[in-house]
């Protein structure tokens, strides 16, 4: 069933786009493209917030998922972001997590690492481009 006008001005309303308690808005950067949710992810909105940021996964362009405001991450969460990862895997698109308190604490077992900002992720994949330069100018050299 097709969305009117008033629904969809509700829902991406400036680039933000809601997915029940969750926001989600995207925005380009040089290095990345950050994702920033906002809001609470829980078992009713994850599957939407999930279909949302995997529109972000394009190419090789490198993602930072922006989770630092996000108020509530319930067990659900955890699904959405293995299938975030996988996807991405298999893409070949490099992400980063950018996780707040109540991701963190939700997250503690499950393998996922994060970084504290989004400018330090940001820093930390400037420095993974550098590295892969630096590594690729020999092999450069020698052709």
């Amino acid at each position: 069933m097709p969305m009117t006008i008033a629904e969809v001005l509700t829902r991406e309303q400036n680039g933000v786009f809601r997915c029940g308690g969750a926001w989600v808005r995207a925005h380009r950067r040089q290095l990345a493209t950050v994702v920033t949710i906002r809001g609470e992810i829980d078992a009713v909105n994850a599957d939407q917030v999930g279909d949302h940021i995997r529109r972000f996964i394009l190419g090789e362009d490198r993602v930072v998922l922006d989770m630092s405001d996000v108020s509530q991450f319930a067990a659900a969460g955890i699904s959405l972001l293995q299938t975030f990862d996988a996807e991405c895997r298999a893409e070949g698109v490099q992400w980063t997590l950018v996780a707040g308190p109540a991701v963190a604490e939700t997250l503690d077992d499950t393998g996922f690492s994060d970084n504290h900002s989004v400018p330090e992720a940001l820093h930390d994949l400037a420095d993974a481009i550098d590295r892969r330069r630096r590594l690729a100018l020999p092999l450069v050299r020698m052709s």
